[in-house]
């Protein structure tokens, strides 16, 4: 039998084989602890059983308060013995990898203590010392953010300083130690390079193991207010900002909850992504919202409007300068700040008031005027009542008297007659009479462009208020910030007066007239702190290199994970590009590759490549706007929906001179290339477009 004694290190043995042996210890410590806690759900279920059957054998003879209190007892019993199963499925989670890294610390004066540092915290009652670290805890950045030397944390108390005296890392896969690495430097590239060069899996991972020095410093930022990330494709962008919700739903557990979060996601497939980033990290699943719900919601159903995904698909695949001209304009700060102009020009026109008897006593214009000005950010429902009881308590305070029911009616109903008020469309098509220019507003079949969609809800926050499901929310999480513009921008600011963490990269921006960078958004909201990301994980060092050939970025630096050059097929017809796909196709099935993104210009060209490969017999997932989830295979999507995800394989085809021209087409092009992880194929008939420059 195995020895229950605590592993020391002898200098006799080699590292590895003492890092066994301490393995095979917590496993041990692990399996106690589960053993310990199936017993006292065994016990929590039995005495939640046995209060059950004494309530109800005993309902006749027990007085009201008796039976409160042992239902409240049941109570108790079963939410205790939730959490404890939580504790069973994260100790359980454990064994199989209980930790990825130590390092042994020597705080000042002290000795030096080994650390180890995973996914979750475990305290082991037996020997009353804490085996592991929760990769958020505070002396957990040491093993981040140093190399070996001297080194200082922030705990609770304080600061820390000391000594890092030795580093190691694990790779610890269903209780197994595949490798170990001793290493004098923070996070290690073996370890960052053997993970990178892993299949893709069925969604985002998380990079608890690999976590770099300035990922960590954005991940542990708890001071900032809005946190605008720009970062280069595959600079883990995302996977840093849920990292950080993970981080601050453990370092404010007291204040914070996943039901305080709120995910901004660009659409649905994006959203089943990166559903299991956070439970992965032992946290709920916080609320995703999409842009398109989101104003649904705040019109209350009231307008039937185009969506981002119908607007940019038009943008792309219709010749149409009038459209264009229309989204531009709608897209611009100068847009906004004409708009918040006219919403001021409506509300000092909006109360027409006058003097007014009530009740035989006299109440001014100017203080009615007054009092409805205060009460701007109300609705107008709620601030006619609000302006009611305030002129009534006036009236009271001022002539000594209480107004009779029918007389505080009649006070209501004359400073409603008071209001000149239009619907909301109407106040929002006069904008564009007030400018001047009636042809900007122009809706289609009854449904509005969705460029104005935003305009209109920003006026309905200034002029009418209005109340929101998320109106409590404390952390909101902006992805793809490049694709929304500086009213959606003024929008989120009016209606979520909380934290942020804003993220994406104007490279990336795929709507051919509307972008915003960091720079931007970080004038529209107050308090924002930018941070730079140019470090790019995701692709082999040749897929990068290749893509910089498409839109060049001086700051960008690529990681050295090298693979294959990127191939360029020409074919001598449609006919033959199919057919390349196909093979393309067939060889990345017989792989042992998870995922393979065909990857086109426009949606309208995804569904004639999935039509190809059908006809061809080859299944493949057709992703639009409605698909909600991310799976095995073969996908086939569009520029605008690939954004965020990555495939171990990409095929760019038609990638010819007609089809990728214009400087949007450029970014389309990026985004597309720069979502292979390992391989890239493009296959084109005719000329090859011009947006791939030459070769360094």
């Amino acid at each position: 039998m195995a020895s229950d004694e605590p592993v020391t290190e002898t200098a006799a043995e080699d590292a590895e084989t003492y890092e066994r042996r301490h393995l095979e210890q917590v496993k041990r410590q692990l399996q106690r602890a589960l053993q310990t806690i199936e017993q006292r759900l065994n016990d929590y279920a039995r005495e939640v059983q046995q209060q059950k059957e004494y309530l109800w054998e005993g309902r006749a003879d027990m007085d009201h308060a008796e039976k409160v209190s042992t239902r409240e007892s049941i109570e108790r019993a079963a939410a205790t013995g939730e959490a404890v199963q939580e504790r069973q499925r994260r100790l359980a989670k454990l064994r199989r990898a209980p930790y990825f890294g130590r390092f042994d610390f020597a705080p000042a004066g002290g000795e030096g203590q080994p650390v180890y540092i995973g996914i979750h915290h475990f305290h082991d009652d037996d020997s009353g010392e804490d085996v592991i670290h929760d990769w958020r805890a505070p002396i957990a950045s040491l093993f981040y953010d140093y190399e070996t030397g001297p080194a200082t944390y922030h705990a609770p108390e304080g600061a820390v300083e000391g000594e890092v005296l030795r580093k190691r890392q694990f790779r610890i896969r269903d209780g197994e130690m595949a490798f170990m690495i001793e290493s004098s430097v923070n996070v290690v590239d073996e370890v960052l390079q053997e993970e990178l060069a892993r299949s893709s899996d069925e969604g985002m991972r998380n990079i608890v193991a690999t976590i770099q020095r300035d990922q960590n410093a954005i991940i542990r930022d708890a001071d900032a207010p809005v946190l605008v990330i720009q970062g280069v494709a595959g600079s883990g962008k995302t996977s840093i900002a849920l990292h950080r919700i993970a981080f601050l739903l453990y370092h404010y557990k007291e204040s914070l909850s996943s039901d305080d979060i709120l995910i901004l996601s660009p659409n649905r497939v994006f959203s089943d992504y990166i559903a299991d980033v956070l439970p992965e990290l032992g946290e709920e699943a916080v609320h995703q919202v999409g842009m398109e719900q989101l104003a649904h919601e705040l019109l209350e159903g009231e307008y039937r409007f185009q969506s981002f995904f119908e607007q940019t698909t038009a943008l792309l695949e219709r010749d149409d300068p009038a459209m264009r001209e229309r989204v531009a304009r709608k897209s611009s700060t100068e847009f906004l700040d004409r708009l918040g102009e006219y919403a001021g020009y409506v509300e000092s026109r909006r109360f027409a008031a006058e003097d007014i008897w009530v009740a035989r006593r006299y109440v001014p214009g100017w203080l009615l005027e007054e009092t409805f000005r205060k009460h701007r950010r109300l609705g107008t429902t709620e601030r006619v009542r609000q302006v009611t009881h305030e002129i009534e308590r006036k009236i009271g305070l001022e002539y000594n008297v209480d107004l009779e029911p029918g007389e505080r009616r009649e006070l209501r109903e004359k400073i409603k007659g008071m209001v000149q008020q239009s619907t909301l469309r109407e106040t929002y098509k006069g904008f564009f009479e007030w400018l001047g220019e009636p042809d900007l507003f122009r809706p289609v079949k009854g449904r509005l462009e969705y460029a104005d969609v935003f305009p209109l809800i920003y006026l309905k926050l200034r002029l009418e208020g209005m109340n929101s499901r998320w109106r409590d929310i404390k952390h909101l999480i902006v992805d793809e910030m490049q694709d929304y513009t500086p009213v959606q921008y003024a929008v989120l600011g009016r209606l979520f007066a909380c934290n942020m963490t804003i993220l994406g990269d104007a490279s990336q921006a795929v709507n051919p007239v509307t972008a915003s960078d960091s720079a931007e958004i970080q004038r529209a909201l107050r308090g924002a702190v930018r941070v730079k990301l140019t470090k790019s994980y995701r692709s082999s060092y040749e897929i990068t290199r290749f893509a910089q050939r498409i839109l060049p970025d001086p700051e960008l630096e690529a990681l050295e994970r090298h693979g294959e050059e990127p191939e360029i097929i020409a074919c001598r017809n449609r006919k033959a590009e199919n057919a390349t796909l196909c093979r393309t196709v067939e060889e990345f099935l017989a792989s042992d590759h998870n995922h393979l993104g065909v990857i086109t210009r426009t949606q309208r060209q995804a569904r004639q490549v999935h039509k190809a490969l059908a006809d061809a017999g080859l299944e493949a997932q057709l992703v639009d706007e409605e698909t909600g989830t991310f799976g095995h295979g073969v996908l086939i999507c569009s520029a605008h929906l690939a954004k965020g995800l990555e495939f171990d394989r990409v095929v760019v085809p038609m990638a010819s001179a007609d089809n990728y021209a214009s400087e949007t087409d450029r970014h389309l092009l990026y985004v597309a290339c720069t979502r292979a992880m390992h391989r890239l194929t493009l296959t084109h008939t005719g000329a090859v477009t011009p947006l791939i420059g030459p070769a360094a």
